[in-house]
This record gives C-alpha cells, sequence and structure tokens, in this order.
C-alpha cells in the first residue's frame, strides 16, 4: 500500500545521516524536495555534510546519540518544534561490536555498545517519534535499517552484528502489523543494505564507542575487519567486488518508499532463496546452514 508516493515537501529524519548509507539517503530526500534533518553523533561530521548538502535542499543538523533516550526525545521535541512535523523517520545508524570471531569470545561490553545503538537506538526513534506521528493523523513511513547478515540469515562469525540486526528485521514487522492494525496512517518499512560492497563508516564506527564499554581484553583484530581486508577477501575467492554507489542505493531506498514497499533491497530472490533453506532445516529439525555473507 502506497501512503506518500510524493514526497515534496515531506520532513524526514534521517539518523546517522551524516555519512554512509545515511548520506545518501539524505541526498536522494533533497532531490525529491524533502526537508531533512539529519541526526548525526559525530558533530564535526554533521557540520561538513551540513555544509556540502545546503546548495541541494533544505537541510540541518542535530547531535544526537540514539543510544540515549534522552538524546532522541531531544530531537523529537527539536523537530516537532521546529518542522511541525515528521512524515519520514529512517532510523539508520549502526555499529559494529567490533570484529568477527566465536561467540564465546566477545565480551558483555561488546553486546552492551552494539545493541544500544543498533536495537535500542531504532526503539528510542520508534518510541519518540510514532505516537507523536499518529498523533498528527498525516501519512508517513518509519523506515529501519537492517542487514541480511542476521536479518535474512545468522553469520557465524559475526554473531553480535547479526544478532542486533535479526532483532531489527523481527522488531519492525511487529510495528508494521501493529501500525496497520490500529489503523494509522503510518507504515513500516525493512531496509536491507545490498547490491555490492558498501564502504562506509561502520567499518570504523569503533571510532565512537564509547571509553566506558571498552573491550576489557586486548583481541587482535579478526581477519577481514577493514574494508580494503574483506575485499581482497572476496577477491581471492572469485566473488564479486563491486563498490556500490551510496547515493544510487539512497534513490533505491527513497523509491522503495515511495512504491510502498514493506522489504527494500537488492537480491530478495536469493535471500528467499536462504530463508527457503533455513525453514527446510528447521520443519526437520536440523542447523539451518550457515550464511557466509
Amino acid at each position: 500500500m502506497t501512503i506518500v508516493d510524493d514526497l515534496s515537501g515531506k520532513v524526514a529524519v534521517v539518523t546517522g545521516g551524516a555519512a554512509g548509507i545515511g548520506r545518501g539517503i539524505v541526498e536522494a530526500l533533497l532531490e525529491e524536495g524533502v526537508t531533512v534533518v539529519i541526526a548525526d553523533v559525530e558533530a564535526t561530521v554533521l557540520d561538513q555534510a551540513i555544509k556540502e548538502l545546503s546548495p541541494q535542499g533544505k537541510v540541518r543538523g542535530v547531535v544526537t546519540d540514539v543510544s540515549s533516550p534522552e538524546s532522541v526525545e531531544a530531537l523529537a521535541d527539536d523537530v516537532f518544534s521546529t518542522e511541525g512535523c515528521c512524515h519520514l523517520l529512517f532510523c539508520n545508524a549502526g555499529v559494529t561490536s567490533g570484529g568477527g570471531g566465536r561467540p564465546w569470545e566477545q565480551e558483555a561490553n561488546d553486546w552492551t555498545w552494539c545493541f544500544k545503538v543498533n536495537v535500542f537506538g531504532v526503539a528510542n526513534g520508534m518510541l519518540s517519534f510514532v505516537p507523536r506521528m499518529i498523533e498528527a493523523g498525516e501519512p508517513g513511513v518509519i523506515v529501519n535499517t537492517s542487514s541480511m547478515d542476521g536479518g535474512i540469515a545468522p553469520v557465524p562469525y559475526a554473531s553480535v552484528y547479526a544478532s542486533s540486526k535479526a532483532a531489527i528485521s523481527c522488531l519492525t514487522e511487529a510495528l508494521a502489523h501493529q501500525l496497520i492494525a490500529a489503523d494509522t496512517q503510518l507504515r513500516a518499512a525493512v531496509f536491507y543494505p545490498s547490491g555490492g560492497l558498501l564502504d562506509t563508516g561502520l567499518w570504523t564506527a569503533q571510532r565512537n564507542r564509547p571509553p566506558e564499554l571498552a573491550r576489557l581484553k586486548p583481541r587482535p583484530p579478526a581477519p577481514g575487519t577493514t574494508f580494503e581486508e574483506f575485499k581482497a577477501q572476496l577477491e581471492s575467492m572469485g566473488r564479486s567486488v563491486e563498490i556500490v554507489n551510496l547515493l544510487e542505493l539512497g534513490r533505491f531506498v527513497v523509491a522503495g518508499v515511495k512504491a510502498g514497499d514493506f522489504i527494500i533491497g537488492h537480491g530478495l530472490a536469493e535471500a528467499g532463496a536462504k530463508l527457503h533453506a533455513r525453514a527446510d532445516a528447521i520443519a526437520e529439525g536440523r542447523l539451518p546452514p550457515a550464511a557466509l555473507s
């Protein structure tokens, strides 16, 4: 069901929108005539993004830590007092846990930091924005960024990150059903970044890790934990190393929103095949096959 096929004049909030995938979404929204509020935890990066994007349309920034309910609530207060409404909420901010490895080698702080940003960050956005958006009575869409690593199938070497993204997929399905059941003018969608290799700030997310949530036991980085290492691994296996154009990915997301898609992602047929294999294994009581990427 299409809710907002014409985005011109609408107001959008994009968390983690100062760089990477989020910035691609912001630029695509500006092309559609949307007023955009970028929420990002990195003030210097946010300021630079606003400076560069302002010639393209109405955009401003609010420094926001999505892991903090108070920070997200302040963001919602700011948006609704300044713009008066929010039609599109992109809960996009995300981090990794700090490398792969065996699940039992992860630490409590790895789980806490990753889930505070990836899961609680989305929950905080939902709690602060959705009630106000419902009360406004205007059509709108909440888009939550998940990952096929976890959202479609668990990834053994990235247990913390993949688990957090599986939670986002589950949460978004629940949100979508309940928005319809409550007869609201809102819909929800889950976005699976896809289409090739993604060169984003996720690879260096440790730069924003709070000191109080640092790892307690030093651990050498796992192979493939940087973008260049992962790219080299793919090349050594003869796999595709096509790097995604993030603006084009942003346009793809926006097109999915306008079309009323619940799942927004490339390669959904392949994802469906993985899910079928998983379902078959579950039906037979077997361990589902591991997702390798």
